[in-house]
């Protein structure tokens, strides 16, 4: 067994060091593909049974690892939907199958169909915010769907809530009759204090202009009626009351009035209501009102004045860019300068990332070595940030390869030399049978 063992135990060494030099070799051809992590080749020993008069040589045995924990440098780019991972876990993607997969590869562009997906082809996966806020699985790569980043459609966005704030003069006069709240279309010689105008949309985008008029009717006492200015006379009374029926519901001017009471320190009554709300006729579904907040109203011996008036809703416009904040919230960005999330992109981890599966194109499966998968979002439960306009470089470092290429090389070299004094003495073995 002795000349065989030597023979067979360099075959084993030419094998591990091929195998080395394999993980040298995808190393190399990939130090600059993006998220690709490094291939590692460490040997165990193969001994054989061995008795006290003679050595049995055993081998050695090549195993691969993968370093996926380790992250690559952080390269910056000019692109928003470049991302990187500053910190732990992977971004969830997913093939044409919908089949998902992790990965720290994010250079992701706009497909044909404003989908984001990767250089291997591979889709960016994430929370739809449409419907408000996701409902997440901590244990499942669930409820995802492919981000869509599509600029060339219109969007139009309702008015649905709001808020004002400002001051209604405690020394204004009391208003007698009549008031906004009997406008009937004919009258106009309305009394009322003061007044302001607000911009709202209807669900198709139509702009529409609201007057809103306060009226002090007594002592901490005022009437505030909201009317359609589309439907005035030359910007205010009368205003045409006509009956309009939407949804099986019928609508005229005024479309609201509420009554506020304030305390004697100016302050709103706990009494008082602290919002008042309408419905756009063209608005639907018909119980979809819009709501605006008048928590911060004050009366006090001052000048009638409004503070930050904010109504939401647009009028039709396109997408002008995206953003995608640290926290993984992407931003459609409108051309007004307003912005609306659309998607949630999440963060997956597993306890043990070296033992995941690689897969190609810098993808990687669980296994029962790595541990289930838990899903997050970036900045909680230990996930890392999201960057946006970055990507993760290869954690390839070339010096050390080289040097690896050069040690692995010698020592196939040994190995064969080895195999050739075996075979050498073997042939003298079978000639001394001549």
């Amino acid at each position: 067994m002795g000349l065989y063992g030597v023979m067979r135990s360099s075959v084993s060494g030419m094998n591990a060091q091929s195998s080395k030099l394999g993980t040298v070799s995808d190393n190399i051809v990939n130090a600059n593909t993006t998220g690709y992590k490094r291939a590692e080749t460490e040997f165990k020993s193969v001994v054989t049974t061995q008795s006290t008069t003679s050595y049995n040589s055993g081998g050695v045995e090549a195993i691969t690892s993968y370093a996926i924990s380790t992250a690559g440098n952080m390269e910056y780019t000019t692109s928003v939907t470049d991302l990187a991972i500053d910190g732990n876990g992977f971004f969830v993607v997913a093939d044409n199958d919908g089949t998902p997969f992790l990965t720290r590869a994010g250079h992701f562009v706009a497909d044909s169909d404003g989908n984001l997906v990767n250089t291997a082809g591979y889709y960016l996966q994430g929370f739809d915010l449409s419907n408000g806020k996701p409902s997440v699985v901590a244990n499942a790569l669930t409820g995802l769907q492919r981000v869509n980043i599509n600029q060339a459609q219109l969007e139009a966005s309702p008015t649905t809530k709001g808020s004002l704030s400002g001051n209604l003069p405690a020394n204004a006069a009391i208003e007698t009759a009549p008031l906004p709240s009997a406008n009937n279309g004919t009258l106009s010689a309305i009394n009322y204090t003061s007044k302001t105008s607000l911009v709202a949309y209807d669900d198709v985008g139509n702009e529409m202009q609201l007057d809103i008029y306060f009226t002090k009717t007594g002592t901490d006492t005022w009437e505030v009626s909201v009317f359609n200015n589309a439907d005035s006379t030359d910007g205010s009374f009368p205003y045409a009351t006509p009956v309009t029926t939407v949804h099986g519901n019928t609508y005229a001017n005024p479309l609201s009035t509420t009554t506020l009471t304030f305390e004697a320190n100016g302050k709103l009554s706990a009494t008082s209501p602290t919002s008042f709300g309408f419905h756009i006729p063209d608005h639907e579904p018909a119980g979809e009102d819009v709501e605006i907040s008048i928590e911060g109203m004050t009366q006090l011996a001052a000048d009638f004045g409004v503070d930050d008036p904010v109504l939401n809703g647009s009028a039709p416009q396109s997408v002008e860019s995206v953003t995608i904040d640290k926290d993984g919230t992407l931003y459609m960005v409108y051309e007004d300068g307003s912005r609306e999330a659309t998607y949630r992109i999440p963060i997956a981890d597993v306890a043990s990332e070296d033992n995941l599966a690689p897969m190609g194109g810098e993808v990687y499966t669980t296994t029962n070595e790595s541990g289930d998968v838990q899903v997050g979002f970036p900045g909680e439960n230990g996930m890392g940030l999201m960057v946006s306009g970055a990507v993760e470089g290869s954690n390839v470092d070339l010096a050390e390869e080289l040097t690896n290429m050069i040690i692995s090389q010698r020592s196939f070299s040994a190995n064969s030399k080895v195999f050739q004094t075996g075979s050498d003495l073997l042939s003298e073995v079978v000639n001394l049978a001549r």
